[in-house]
C-alpha cells in the first residue's frame, strides 16, 4: 500500500483521552509491567525474521566501539525518587558496556504539561537525547518527523546496528514507519495490548440483579438500578466528571471508526464506508440517545449530584466495595483491578463490558502507538541503535529495563512467569523506566499476578472481529481550519460535561443547541477539508 502523508501543523490529541483514559501516569512505575506474554493480541504475530530469544545481542565485533558513550533515552513520566531505578541501570550499564561499550541514562518528561515539554525538548536539537520514545497517535511522531526532529534510518543502518530488530519486523510494518520513503520509527509490533475502554463491574452483583454478566448499556443500567436499590450507601459510579463516554456509546451502537490525531475527537468514518468522513456528534440519533441515557442515570443517582466537581478516587472506592464499577481499559481490568478485587472483595469476580460489544465494533491498536526513534541531533546514532537492539531483544537487558533486578524486583516461577519477592514494595523497590517503545512478547516473562485466563478468553473474542486501524499512515492536516477547530474544541469542552452527566433539562434540546454552535463554528468546513484529505489517501491506495 502506498503511503500518503498529509502535512500537519497542530499537535495531535492523545487518543486515549477520547474516553477518559487521561495520561499514562498510572504506568509511571514499572511495579506491575504490562507484558502480555506470548498472546498474539493486537500487535503480535509479526516476528518473521530471526528468533531474538535464541540469538540475543548485537554483534559489535566488526564495529568500532572503542570510545565509551552515554546514550540518553527520553520517555514520558515523572522521574523516580526511591533509588531503585538507579540500581537497575547500574547493572544494565555493566552489560551494555561489555557488549557495545555504552551506558544508558533516562531523561524524563514530567506529566506536568508533558506534551508541550516533550515537543520543546525535541525542537531544541541540542544533542540532549538520543533514543526517543514516541507514538503516532499520542506523542506527535509524524509532526516531529516533519519538523526534522528524527533521524531517517536507512535499511543498511538498521541491518548493521540493529540487526535483530530489523529481522523481526516485517516489511509491511517497516512501511508503516516510513515518511517520504524513509524509515523513521522502530515499531512496538510484537507486543500484545488492548487499551479499548469499557466498564469493570462485579459479577456477583450482576448475577444477583438477574444478569448473565453485563454486555450492553441496557444491562449496565439494570445493574445500576439493582445496586441503587440494594446497596443504598454505594455510589453506582463515583465518577470525577472527567470521563466523556459519548464515543464509547456511539461505538457500541454503530460501526463508527474514530479518526486519531485530530484536536477534537468527534470525527470519523464507518466500517461500512471507511472513506467518507462524518461526525456522529453533529448528525444522527446516537448522541441524542446517549444524552437521554445519561439523563436517566443522573436522575437514578448513578453518580453524585456534584459529579462535575467531584474529586473522589473511584478505583480505590471500588476496591473498598463503595462503588459498583470502574471505567478504564482491558489492560487495567485483567492486569490490576480484577486481581486486586479478588483479594479485597473475594467472590466479586470482576467482569469487563467493553465499548463496541453490542455491535462487535472494535479497532486494534496501531503498531506505532509505541515506537522508538533516534533524535536527529544525536551525536551517537549508531550506538543508540545498538543499545536499542539489546534492550528489545537481549533477554537479560530486556528484563532489567522492564521489570528490574532478579531477586529484588522479581523472581522467576514456573513456565515463564515471574512474581514479586515477599520483601518487595512499590514504594521501596518499584522502578520507573516507562519502556513502552520496544516490548517483545517473544522473550517477555509474564507477571503471575494477572488474570491471564480471563484475559485470553476475552481477547480471543476480540480477535474474531477487531479490525486494523485504517489510517495509521495518514497525517491529518489542520492547516486549513485552525480557527474552526479551536472554536469547536471550546464548544466540545463546554457541552460534553453537561451531556455526559445529564446536566440539562431535555436531551433533544441540549444536543440541538450543541450542534447549532458546532455549525456556527465551521464544523462543516472541517468535515469537507478532512474529506478532501481522505479522497487523496483513497486515491493512493
Amino acid at each position: 500500500m502506498k503511503k500518503v502523508l498529509l502535512v500537519v501543523v497542530l499537535t495531535m490529541a492523545m487518543v486515549v483521552g477520547l474516553i477518559g483514559c487521561g495520561n499514562k501516569s498510572n504506568s509511571g512505575t514499572n511495579a506491575t509491567p504490562t507484558s502480555a506474554g506470548t498472546d498474539s493480541g493486537s500487535n503480535s504475530g509479526t516476528n518473521s525474521g530471526t528468533d531474538s530469544s535464541t540469538d540475543a545481542g548485537t554483534d559489535s565485533s566488526a564495529i568500532d566501539t572503542s570510545e565509551h558513550v552515554v546514550i540518553t533515552y527520553m520517555t514520558t513520566g515523572d522521574a523516580p525518587t526511591n533509588g531503585a531505578t538507579e540500581e537497575v541501570l547500574a547493572k544494565l550499564n555493566e552489560i551494555l558496556t561489555e557488549k557495545v561499550n555504552a551506558e544508558l541514562q533516562i531523561y524524563y518528561i514530567s506529566w506536568t504539561d508533558w506534551l508541550s515539554n516533550y515537543n520543546l525538548t525535541l525542537a531544541q536539537m541540542d544533542g540532549t537525547v538520543d533514543l526517543v520514545g514516541t507514538a503516532t497517535d499520542w506523542l506527535d511522531a509524524w509532526p516531529n518527523t516533519q519538523k526534522g526532529a528524527f533521524l531517517p534510518l536507512s535499511e543498511d543502518m538498521l541491518q548493521t546496528y540493529a540487526p535483530q530488530t530489523w529481522a523481526s519486523v516485517t516489511q509491511d510494518h517497516w512501511n508503516m514507519c516510513k515518511y517520504d520513503g524513509e524509515i523513521y520509527l522502530m515499531p512496538e509490533d510484537n507486543y500484545a495490548q488492548w487499551i479499548n475502554h469499557g466498564f469493570m463491574y462485579r459479577n456477583d452483583w450482576a448475577t444477583a440483579a438477574g444478569l448473565d454478566g453485563v454486555h450492553s448499556w441496557a444491562d449496565l443500567t439494570k445493574y445500576f438500578e439493582y445496586v441503587k436499590a440494594t446497596y443504598p450507601d454505594v455510589i453506582p459510579w463515583d465518577s470525577d466528571g472527567s470521563a466523556y463516554l459519548a464515543s464509547g456509546y456511539i461505538q457500541s451502537n454503530s460501526n463508527y471508526v474514530a479518526i486519531d490525531g485530530l484536536s477534537v475527537p468527534i470525527f470519523g468514518t464507518t466500517q461500512s464506508d471507511l472513506y467518507t468522513v462524518y461526525s456522529p456528534f453533529y448528525e444522527g440519533d446516537a448522541l441524542v440517545e446517549y444524552a437521554k441515557l445519561m439523563k436517566q442515570w443522573d436522575e437514578l443517582g448513578v453518580w453524585k449530584t456534584d459529579v462535575l466537581n467531584n474529586s473522589a478516587d473511584n478505583r480505590e472506592e471500588f476496591y473498598l466495595g463503595e462503588t459498583a464499577v470502574d471505567q478504564h481499559h482491558t489492560e487495567t481490568w485483567y492486569g490490576t483491578v480484577k486481581p486486586k478485587m479478588d483479594e479485597q472483595q473475594p467472590g466479586s469476580d470482576v467482569g469487563f463490558f467493553y465499548f463496541g460489544e453490542e455491535s462487535q465494533n472494535l479497532v486494534k491498536l496501531s503498531i506505532t502507538h509505541g515506537a522508538m526513534a533516534i533524535s536527529a541531533a544525536s551525536k551517537n546514532p549508531e550506538r543508540a541503535l545498538m543499545v536499542y537492539d539489546l534492550l528489545r531483544n537481549d533477554p537479560e537487558c530486556y528484563n532489567l529495563i522492564n521489570i528490574g533486578l532478579e531477586g529484588v524486583q522479581y523472581e522467576v516461577v514456573d513456565d515463564g512467569y515471574y512474581q514479586r519477592p515477599a520483601s518487595y514494595t512499590d514504594e521501596a523497590n518499584g522502578i520507573t523506566t516507562n519502556y513502552w517503545w520496544g516490548r517483545n512478547d517473544s522473550i517477555a516473562l509474564k507477571y503471575a499476578g494477572r488474570a491471564w485466563s480471563d484475559y485470553e478468553e476475552l481477547t480471543a473474542i476480540y480477535k474474531t472481529f477487531a479490525i486494523d486501524y485504517p489510517y495509521g499512515q495518514v497525517v491529518w492536516s489542520q492547516d486549513n481550519f485552525t480557527s474552526q477547530i479551536s472554536n469547536i474544541s471550546d464548544i466540545y469542552n463546554e457541552y460534553m460535561p453537561k451531556i455526559c452527566f445529564g446536566k440539562f433539562d431535555d436531551a433533544e434540546s441540549i444536543v440541538a443547541e450543541f450542534r447549532a454552535k458546532l455549525q456556527a463554528a465551521g464544523i462543516e468546513d472541517v468535515i469537507a477539508d478532512l474529506q478532501t484529505q481522505m479522497d487523496a489517501f483513497k486515491a493512493a491506495q
